[in-house]
């Protein structure tokens, strides 16, 4: 385990923001590196730079924290190769264990004890040509898929993808943000209502918070 490395940006304790485990204190993993350039990005800093750090310390800095709740998230984590054994290291250290990834990345190899939360990026994001559909296959019910909305066209969008691959039956659950400061919130839960759509609305609890400062 000593011999894999991963290239952390930081790792840190607060409440989860987003996803069906919204408001649990976790661990949150965030590693260096992202092959997309979405419009909305909010974790830019993550691009480049970061740490070097083995799988033990990265568990034993996760530990120190006495939380159950463990998120490994980016950039794009998948970027790395060892986030795989990563994911599993921790899943059998008995925390519980999500994956955030934007779906660019194969997903086919994650430990199936962990939970993934997928995007499946909007246009509006500019990065909708590296949706890898095939991913779709590989979600269960334990995981969850998520839709950035930053528009009226975004929303129609993903509607259209949610009867086309028939995602409410596919996954736990399929969760609609609306992109911060590009469309309002109250406009997002609006459509949703109208539309009767099996979707949960989510807002990002930590931004709420601590707004969009590093390390929340």
């Amino acid at each position: 385990m000593d011999s894999k490395q991963l290239r952390i940006t930081e790792i840190f304790h607060s409440l989860q923001g987003e996803a069906l485990s919204a408001g649990l204190r976790t661990v949150f993993v965030r590693l260096t590196g992202c092959p997309l350039r979405c419009n909305y990005c909010d974790s830019e800093y993550a691009f480049f730079g970061g740490e070097k750090m083995s799988l033990a310390d990265i568990v034993d800095k996760v530990e120190s924290y006495g939380a159950q709740h463990v998120c490994v998230t980016g950039g794009e984590p998948l970027s790395q190769p060892n986030c795989l054994p990563l994911l599993s290291v921790l899943c059998d250290a008995g925390f519980e264990v999500s994956l955030e990834t934007s779906g660019a990345m194969p997903v086919d190899s994650v430990d199936p004890r962990v939970i993934k939360v997928m995007d499946l990026k909007t246009p509006a994001s500019g990065e909708s040509h590296r949706n890898r559909y095939e991913n779709i296959e590989h979600l269960t019910s334990n995981d969850q898929l998520k839709f950035v909305i930053c528009s009226r066209e975004d929303y129609e969008w993903a509607r259209f993808k949610l009867a086309e691959y028939n995602l409410p039956e596919r996954v736990a659950e399929v969760l609609f943000s609306a992109s911060h400061e590009e469309l309002p919130h109250r406009d997002l839960a609006d459509w949703i209502v109208a539309d009767r759509l099996p979707v949960r609305f989510q807002m990002q609890l930590h931004k709420l918070l601590w707004g969009d400062q590093p390390g929340f």
